[in-house]
């Protein structure tokens, strides 16, 4: 039996979404909304030519009336940042599963609800950080888990991207932290991610941020240094005014058995050292290729929602990416460390910091 789908939000993410539905045989599209008719029915058409299927696919600007169908098991919220929690709390209480992109929301009080309703309603929501699911990134997790690159000592994190004016003057909301959230927030949140979760918990966090180009709110550049519980730091580099386009990622992790780096568009294995096993090279080379991880996460989502109910990138680890980013820019405001867990924060908060 196929688990249907609603997908609010038909914006430039919906593609990928669309495309990952159109691809798993279980899954089928039943709904999809819109404030833009436009997009809904381009939507529309490109999961039909995806499907080379004439499925009925209801349209409705009101995503409030897509998520009170019977025929929607589960909606996908590929909405602007801001609106992100907002329906993800709204589905879950009409008593759907949720698949929410990235980040889980723009206020830890808006984080902090949406983790207690997912636990009270016992819904399966998962939060779109899909690198985690990169068969590369696994394979290095599984490598820390079972001891064999030892202990975490250091990792860095870099981002060295363009995005001209015209990026921002394409969608109005983007470079405002009250719709956006922020540089880190929407382009670094997923390099921030895996450092959390190939390093450990953070402890504290400082950092800084500059902002140069006068057409946005939001920073251009941030730097950071985490401290995690276990003893490992880390460093953040990132910024959006890289010319003449985008240089690319790094990810560096530094373990006492083993050195690993990725880059490029995590496509190139820069370096892979693991003390006493120079076989893992190769199996780590072989894996980048697999650049399947939307589908596999999508497919960890449906078998949660008939029988585990679990996921791995959960609202609680959806959170630790965001709260370490909120530390990081208050941090900035402050001008020191800023211990964790943090209480309060939004993104809000941090008009005319910068």
């Amino acid at each position: 039996m196929s688990v249907t789908v609603g997908l609010i939000g038909c914006g430039a993410i919906s593609r990928k979404h669309l495309k990952t539905i159109a691809n798993i045989d279980s899954v089928q599209l039943t709904a999809v909304s819109d404030v833009n008719d436009d997009r809904m029915s381009e939507a529309v058409e490109r999961y039909r030519t995806l499907t080379g299927e004439q499925t009925s696919i209801a349209k409705l600007n009101d995503y409030k009336a897509l998520i009170k169908r019977e025929d929607v098991d589960a909606v996908v919220v590929s909405l602007l940042s801001s609106m992100h929690a907002a329906v993800a709390k709204e589905a879950l209480k009409a008593g759907k599963h949720v698949m929410l992109e990235k980040p889980i929301a723009l206020s830890l009080q808006d984080t902090d609800e949406l983790i207690n309703l997912q636990r009270l309603t016992n819904n399966v929501v998962l939060v779109c950080h899909q690198l985690r699911y990169r068969p590369v990134f696994q394979k290095i997790k599984w490598l820390m888990d079972e001891g064999i690159i030892g202990k975490p000592y250091y990792g860095t994190a870099s981002l060295k991207i363009h995005r001209p004016e015209s990026y921002y003057s394409s969608a109005a909301w983007r470079g405002s932290w009250e719709k956006d959230g922020g540089m880190l927030v929407n382009q670094g949140i997923h390099l921030v991610d895996l450092l959390i979760w190939l390093l450990g918990d953070i402890h504290s966090v400082y950092g800084q941020l500059a902002r140069y180009l006068p057409f946005k709110e939001t920073e251009d550049v941030a730097s950071g240094i985490l401290h995690f519980k276990n003893g490992a730091k880390a460093v953040i580099d990132a910024n959006s005014i890289t010319l003449p386009n985008n240089l690319g990622y790094e990810l560096t992790i530094v373990y006492d058995k083993a050195t690993i780096s990725i880059t490029g568009g995590f496509d190139r294995l820069e370096r892979c050292f693991v003390e006493g096993h120079p076989e893992i090279e190769k199996e780590l080379n072989l894996l980048m290729n697999d650049t399947r991880e939307h589908e596999y996460m999508y497919e960890e989502f449906i078998n949660a929602l008939k029988t585990t109910k679990t996921v791995k990138m959960s609202c609680i680890e959806g959170k630790k990416a965001f709260e370490a980013i909120a530390g990081l820019y208050l941090s900035h405001i402050k001008n020191k460390a800023i211990p964790f867990p943090i209480e309060n924060f939004s993104t809000i908060d941090m008009k005319g910091s910068c």
